[in-house]
């Protein structure tokens, strides 16, 4: 492919994103009929289907789970993904083993659909660490609070592997939010004139907090910003984890096959508050909220797969009782006290530790075994 062109079509015809979000099952659970689909994009097979309505129950089960863990008091915050579960899902499952995703703070299920450890992905939430899990293990990027910055790390990720020769794709993850941010711009930008093969995924809840989309960008979408770069958008139901699979698999083939960078921008919606700290009243109708509730990507999901009698009775027990395994280890995981070690403080800020920090370790241990002795003898 090349930079500017595919093939002998022009370029504003493959730039620019489809005139509505692609969807491939539509809410009643039936799959579509539109012929412009169905000649970019398959349906994915049922064994795929079934392993992300696996997933996007084990999701569901994560953020209700995490909430309930909040309000004991076990996590500091918590930024549910309840109804955006088939994105988190999607941008887990269309990448191959070598390759790398970048995600955000709100992107827990997807961190978990990689196959990080429960527990690890939620020490950052509760306030142990930073990040509790080795990005290397499965090449996950920490989970990213400032808006956008991943994105640039992404980038630079993908310029690398590229430089190397390897055949890695990135998919960096954003909300709309986001796209108002200079990170964004700059990430975009580089990765187009670069032609680095990763894929910006924005999950569009249509609102950054409490600011609506309107208020955002005038822009027809936010896929559309992608003409600007160089390179092609695309917009898709973000409820719909057939056409989010392919979707992205689409956009993650092209990346791989040296095609370049792609922006999708996926639709969907934020059914709760921002974080447990929020309160969504404030700024949004209930009324609005309503008209979500029937796109809800896992009944959706589970529509299709029962009508088409690929969803037997004890496949969906198994599946159940699989997210309530995973709901245990979190509670497990988290009602158990921290070991702290105040050595840490400076043990991981250098692979080599400066002499200040070495003098600082130092008066830290004597205080401490001051304090450690003098306790000792006060000990009847």
């Amino acid at each position: 492919m090349s930079t500017h062109t595919e093939g002998s079509v022009r370029p504003e015809d493959y730039l620019l994103p489809s005139s509505q979000p692609v969807q491939l099952i539509d809410t009643a659970g039936t799959v579509t009929t539109d012929p412009g689909y169905k000649e970019r994009y398959e349906l994915p097979s049922a064994a795929e289907l079934l392993h992300g309505y696996e997933q996007l129950v084990v999701g569901r089960r994560v953020n209700d789970q995490a909430s309930a863990l909040v309000r004991q008091g076990r996590m500091a915050v918590y930024p549910s993904s309840h109804g955006q579960e088939a994105c988190q899902v999607a941008a887990a499952l269309c990448l191959a083993e070598g390759d790398w995703l970048f995600p955000t703070y709100r992107d827990t299920v997807a961190v978990m659909a990689r196959g990080v450890d429960p527990v690890e992905v939620m020490e950052l939430l509760r306030g142990s660490w930073h990040s509790g899990y080795d990005p290397y293990e499965h090449n996950v990027a920490t989970q990213s609070t400032p808006l956008a910055t991943q994105l640039l790390h992404a980038v630079g990720v993908a310029h690398a592997a590229k430089l190397k020769g390897e055949d890695t794709v990135v998919v960096a993850l954003c909300g709309d939010g986001a796209t108002s941010e200079g990170d964004f711009h700059e990430a975009l930008n580089f990765a187009a004139v670069f032609h680095v093969p990763v894929v910006f995924f924005v999950q569009n809840n249509q609102y950054a907090i409490s600011v609506p989309l309107i208020h955002q960008s005038v822009a027809p979408s936010l896929a559309h910003k992608a003409i600007g770069y160089g390179m092609p958008g695309e917009r898709v139901d973000g409820n719909d984890l057939a056409a989010l699979l392919a979707v992205l698999a689409h956009a993650v083939g092209r990346a791989r096959d040296g095609g370049g960078p792609s922006l999708i921008e996926a639709h969907t919606y934020r059914m709760q508050s921002h974080t447990n700290a929020d309160d969504a009243s404030r700024y949004r109708a209930d009324d609005e909220v309503k008209q979500w509730v029937p796109r809800d990507p896992l009944l959706r999901l589970k529509s299709y797969l029962s009508g088409a009698g690929l969803l037997a009775a004890e496949e969906e027990q198994r599946i159940t009782a699989e997210a309530e395994r995973v709901a245990a280890v979190l509670r497990d995981g988290l009602n158990a006290e921290v070991q702290v070690d105040p050595q840490d403080l400076f043990r991981f800020v250098y692979s080599q530790p400066t002499p200040q920090l070495r003098e600082q370790a130092a008066m830290l241990h004597e205080e401490l075994s001051r304090e450690a002795t003098s306790s000792e003898g006060a000990q009847p």
